[in-house]
């Protein structure tokens, strides 16, 4: 008996197709989480906070009652899972799998300081860390799963676009101090601080504060932005790419035969 519940329970909370139960279980969340991000916003005003802290506190108390309930859960029913069939060792591979560690950060925010009796600025800085529940949107969303999907399976030409992009900065830089550090020694004073310039100048944000006034030190500043321009948007177009291949791939499984209403290989 306790076994076909348990069953059950893992078709309703880790399966897509959970059924009408999965649906609601799932929706309810899903607004859960929202709920949570739009309470922790308003939480910062201190009007608000002030009129309605009594309300943010107990809904924040439902909330970790809820999370905490669906994270045990979770833990009790992952040895459905082939790859956590073991009831130990299955169940230690979960806890650190990355679904469960953004569940576990969910609730630990709201415990920690319990555990923790000193008010620390550090402890209160958990607090935002409850806006970190938005991730557990990951896994209602399809569309969040696949972007992890393919984050996963082009890490490879995305940590070389970031490794040229960070190159790039770290000699721009380099060669943005040489040649304006005598002319703004303040703004220019060291390759550290010649970083922020670099990355302000790469990314095209430019905020002013800090740019070059010599002939040489333009040229290179512009040369600098339209190759920063070239490697920022590589991670992005390397998944734009991939999703589109991905959304493709979708559409073709989804294709079925008008007559017998197989799936057409």
């Amino acid at each position: 008996m306790i076994s076909k519940w348990k069953e059950n329970l893992y078709r309703i909370l880790e399966t897509p197709g959970g059924g009408l139960a999965g649906r609601i279980v799932d929706t309810f969340l899903i607004a859960l989480i929202v709920g949570n991000v739009v309470m922790v916003t308003l939480h910062t005003v201190q009007g608000l906070a002030a009129k309605y802290g009594s309300f943010f506190w107990h809904f924040e108390l439902f909330s970790v009652l809820v999370f905490s309930v669906e994270y045990l859960l979770r833990m009790w029913v992952c040895t459905e899972n082939r790859s956590y069939r073991h009831p130990v060792l299955g169940r230690i591979r979960y806890f650190f799998s990355p679904f469960a560690l953004i569940d576990l950060l969910a609730i630990l925010p709201f415990i920690l300081p319990m555990l923790i009796p000193a008010d620390l600025i550090y402890i209160r800085t958990l607090r935002l860390l409850r806006l970190l529940r938005l991730l557990k949107l990951g896994r209602y969303s399809e569309a969040i799963r696949t972007m992890a999907t393919l984050l996963k399976s082009k890490k490879e030409e995305i940590a070389v676009s970031l490794t040229m992009s960070i190159i790039l900065l770290l000699i721009s830089s380099a060669l943005m101090y040489f040649i304006e550090n005598a002319a703004q020694p303040e703004a220019f004073s060291s390759i550290p601080a010649a970083l922020w310039w670099g990355a302000m100048t790469m990314t095209t944000v430019g905020y002013g504060d800090i740019y070059p006034i010599t002939p040489t030190g333009k040229v290179l500043a512009g040369v600098i932005a339209l190759l920063g321009i070239s490697l920022f948007i590589l991670p992005a177009s390397i998944l734009a790419a991939a999703y589109a291949t991905e959304i493709q791939r979708k559409k073709i499984e989804q294709i079925v035969c008008p007559k017998c209403g197989s799936k057409i290989p």
